[in-house]
C-alpha cells in the first residue's frame, strides 16, 4: 500500500465513529498534493445533504483524533466538506447509489472521436461501466475512464 493509501485508510478508520456520532456518512477520503501543499480531505454526506455545522463538527473531532494519532509525517491542511453536486463516483458504493442517474464520463483517449460523454448510468462491474446515451447503450472499460461524476445543469 502506498503512503497516500495508508494515510487515507487510517483516516477513514478514525472517521467511522465520528460520522456515526454526528449522523453523517463517509463519502470519500483523499490525501493529495496541490502546488506545494498537502491536503487531507474528508467528504461527508447524508440524505438531504450536509450543512456547515455537520462539516464543522466532523472537522473538529477529526482534527483532535489526527493530532492524537499523529501518523502523517508531512504538514497538511485538513478539509471536511460535502462531495458537492458534481461529485466524482470513485467507488462501487458511489456507482450503486447513482444507478439511473445522469452522469458525465471523461476518457483518457478519444472514443469515437470524443473524450466526454453524458448519459444515464445503467450498470457496472469490475471491468466496465454501461451508460445509456440517446437510447443506445455504450460500454466503457473502467481503465479508459479518467473521471465519472454526477451530471448537473445550472
Amino acid at each position: 500500500m502506498s503512503k497516500r493509501e495508508t494515510y487515507e485508510s487510517k483516516t477513514e478508520a478514525l472517521l467511522v465513529p465520528i460520522v456515526e456520532r454526528f449522523g453523517v456518512e463517509i463519502y470519500d477520503v483523499e490525501y493529495v498534493k496541490e502546488g506545494s501543499d498537502w491536503y487531507l480531505r474528508a467528504y461527508i454526506d447524508k440524505p438531504g445533504g450536509v450543512n456547515i455545522n455537520d462539516c464543522e463538527n466532523v472537522s473538529r473531532a477529526l482534527s483532535d483524533e489526527m493530532d492524537r494519532e499523529d501518523f502523517i509525517e508531512d504538514a497538511y491542511i485538513l478539509e471536511v466538506s460535502s462531495p458537492g453536486l458534481g461529485r466524482a463516483l470513485k467507488k462501487d458504493k458511489h456507482l450503486e447509489k447513482s444507478l439511473g442517474e445522469e452522469v458525465e464520463i471523461k476518457t483518457y483517449k478519444p472514443i469515437d472521436k470524443q473524450k466526454e460523454f453524458r448519459g444515464i448510468l445503467k450498470s457496472f462491474d469490475a471491468d466496465a461501466i454501461t451508460v445509456t446515451i440517446e437510447k443506445e447503450e455504450k460500454v466503457f472499460a473502467r481503465s479508459d475512464i479518467a473521471l465519472i461524476r454526477l451530471a448537473f445543469d445550472f
